[in-house]
C-alpha cells in the first residue's frame, strides 16, 4: 500500500511524500525547503529513501543538500538537467522506467516551463507528479521552452487514466480560477470547482492535488484543441498550439 502525503513549503510551494507500507520506504517529490519535511517525516515516524527532483528551479531543490546531509536519501532526476540539478546518484530520461519498493515509476519529458523538466506517474499510486507543467487549473511559465513543446506535455499527460490525482508544485489555484473563467464564463463544471476552491482555502486547506478529470474539464490549458474554446477566442481555424499559446499569452498579462 502506498500513502500520499502533501506538504505545504515556503510561502505557494508544495512537495510530497510517497510512503511503501510493506517496506517502510519513502520518497520526497521536490524540496522546496528541508523544515516541514523533516516535521512531517518526524511526526510519521518515516526515513526518507529517495528523493525525486521534477526540475532545476530553486524553490523544488533548495531542501535537498540538508535532507540528504540528514538522511541519506538517493537524489533522482533528468538526465537532460544534471548539470543544474543537485548532485544526482540516478539519471533518467523520457521513457525510461525505474523502481520504487517495487513499484513502477515512468518518467515523463514534459519540457515547456523548462527544458529538461520532468514528470513521476506511479499506476500503483494513481498519482503523477508534474512539478511546475501541468498544475491546478493552469501550468507552468513557458520559462525556457516553447508553446509547441508545453502544448505536447500537455497532451501527453491528459492521456493518462482520469482518476489520476495531479501533484503539481504550487497553490496557485485560485487566481488560475479566475483566469479560466475569462476563458470560459459558462462552463458550469469550473464554476463549481471555484465554489470548492473557496470552501477549500477559507478552511486552509490545499487544493493540490487535484484529479486529471478535473483538469480535463476545467483546466483551459488542456482545453485548447476544444471546438467551444477555439470559439470562444475566435481562432476556429488555428492549430491547438497556436491556441494554447494565446491562452498562455493572455495568463502572462492577467
Amino acid at each position: 500500500m502506498l500513502t500520499l502525503v502533501t506538504i505545504p513549503c515556503l510561502s505557494d510551494n508544495y512537495a510530497f511524500l510517497l510512503h511503501d507500507e510493506a517496506s517502510d520506504e519513502t520518497a520526497l517529490i521536490d524540496a522546496p525547503e528541508a523544515a516541514p519535511i523533516h516535521a512531517e517525516l518526524s511526526a510519521r515516524g518515516w526515513t526518507l529513501s529517495e528523493i525525486w527532483l521534477t526540475h532545476h528551479h530553486w524553490d523544488h531543490v533548495e531542501g535537498v543538500s540538508e535532507l540528504v546531509k540528514a538522511t541519506g536519501a538517493k537524489t533522482i532526476g533528468a538526465k537532460a538537467d544534471a548539470h543544474r540539478l543537485p548532485d544526482l546518484d540516478r539519471a533518467y530520461v523520457d521513457g525510461d522506467k525505474f523502481q520504487f519498493a517495487g513499484h513502477d515509476v515512468q518518467v515523463i519529458d514534459v519540457s515547456g516551463h523548462t527544458v529538461g523538466h520532468i514528470a513521476f506517474y506511479v499506476p500503483d499510486a494513481g498519482s503523477a507528479f508534474t512539478g511546475d507543467s501541468l498544475m491546478a487549473l493552469g501550468c507552468g511559465r513557458l520559462f525556457e521552452g516553447t508553446p509547441e513543446q508545453m502544448w505536447k506535455s500537455l497532451s501527453r499527460l491528459a492521456t493518462l487514466p482520469k482518476d489520476t490525482l495531479v501533484c503539481s508544485g504550487h497553490e496557485y489555484t485560485a487566481s488560475n480560477a479566475a483566469f479560466a473563467a475569462t476563458i470560459e464564463p459558462d462552463n458550469e463544471a469550473l464554476k463549481t470547482r471555484m465554489d470548492d476552491i473557496t470552501a477549500l482555502r477559507a478552511a486552509g486547506q490545499p487544493t493540490v492535488p487535484s484529479s486529471l478529470s478535473e483538469e480535463l474539464e476545467t483546466n483551459p490549458f488542456l482545453r485548447a484543441h476544444l471546438s467551444e474554446v477555439k470559439t470562444a477566442l475566435h481562432m476556429e481555424a488555428a492549430p491547438d498550439a497556436e491556441v494554447f499559446a494565446e491562452i498562455r499569452r493572455r495568463k502572462d498579462s492577467f
